[in-house]
């Protein structure tokens, strides 16, 4: 049975699409049709409908119990392929979003690699949404995200769970310890998008009537634009604030109305790769003693900065 099959199967069965399968493959339709007919003959079984007039395709009941063979078929041939090259040292490709690689498991990472581990780490960051395509397809072993979505090939856990504050330059706006957000001008606002719950909080308390002065995708963007002299200010998690000690002095404030704590969740799959599993078992259990131990001391209602 042809890999590029197998292959060529799931991508119909992602895209439901015999034309958008040809064009992500590069491939001629009529070439897609008859290396799918030559596979359904192979497996002596249709693994598709055939209907005129219907722009999706239709799975038959053996298409649709193939699907997890041919998945464990694909996963098996990537292990092969790593086998191939196996050194002594594990790789791990672990994926994060930005601020949990900066802010939270930075750390993490240089205490487990001065151990003496016999890991090799490949760290690559993406937004939470992409991280579970990512490894339901196996291209990463691990990841660590913001959101829950439902794939059934991914098990999903919350790990860790931090409070956000109000976080303003050395020279704030509004001195106080504790703060609601009315008090807040909004044209000041540095915005990042932690997670959905706080999106939606944002929305309640703060959207309504204004905008950020400054809306971006990862902490170090926001890290460049600060400026004392602008009183600018922002509502942050704890690690993203310890984070920005190292660069900046900062004065923060509990708020009266806080957003909801942020989670973060690791996710890993369901079939991890054979060549992988104890590496990633050594992995997790010291992970979970780091979070475990892990303390941000933040200075309430005074004005900080880590040298």
């Amino acid at each position: 049975m042809d890999l590029a099959d197998i292959e060529m199967f799931l991508s119909i069965v992602s895209t439901k699409s015999i034309s958008k399968t040809a064009d992500a493959l590069f491939l001629s339709q009529p070439t897609v049709s008859h290396r799918l007919k030559l596979l359904e003959k192979e497996l002596n079984c249709s693994l598709i409908l055939r209907s005129k007039g219907f722009k999706q395709i239709e799975l038959t009941p053996e298409g649709a119990d193939f699907i997890p063979i041919a998945e464990r078929m694909m996963s098996l041939w990537k292990e092969t392929r790593l086998l191939q090259g196996r050194r002594e040292r594990t790789l791990l490709t672990i994926g994060c979003t930005d601020s949990v690689n900066v802010a939270l498991l930075a750390p993490f990472y240089r205490q487990l690699i001065h151990s003496g581990t016999v890991l090799d780490l490949n760290i690559r960051t993406h937004q939470s949404s992409e991280l579970y395509s990512i490894l339901d397809a196996h291209d990463i072993d691990l990841a660590f995200v913001y959101y829950q979505l439902y794939y059934k090939n991914i098990l999903c856990e919350c790990v860790f769970e931090e409070q956000m504050y109000l976080v303003q330059s050395s020279n704030p706006a509004v001195e106080k310890p504790l703060v609601h957000t009315e008090e807040l001008d909004p044209a000041k606002e540095l915005f990042l998008k932690w997670d959905d719950p706080y999106q939606i909080w944002h929305d309640q308390w703060l959207t309504s009537y204004s905008r950020p002065c400054l809306s971006a995708d990862t902490i170090t963007v926001i890290s460049k634009m600060w400026n004392p002299r602008e009183q600018y200010w922002m509502i942050a998690p704890e690690s993203v604030i310890h984070e920005l000690y190292g660069s900046h002095a900062l004065y923060v404030s509990r708020l009266e109305n806080p957003p909801p704590n942020r989670c973060c969740y690791k996710i890993k799959h369901r079939n991890p790769l054979i060549t992988t599993e104890k590496a990633l078992d050594y992995f997790e259990r010291n992970l979970a003693q780091y979070l475990q131990n892990l303390k941000f001391d933040l200075h309430i209602g005074q004005t900080w900065q880590r040298f």
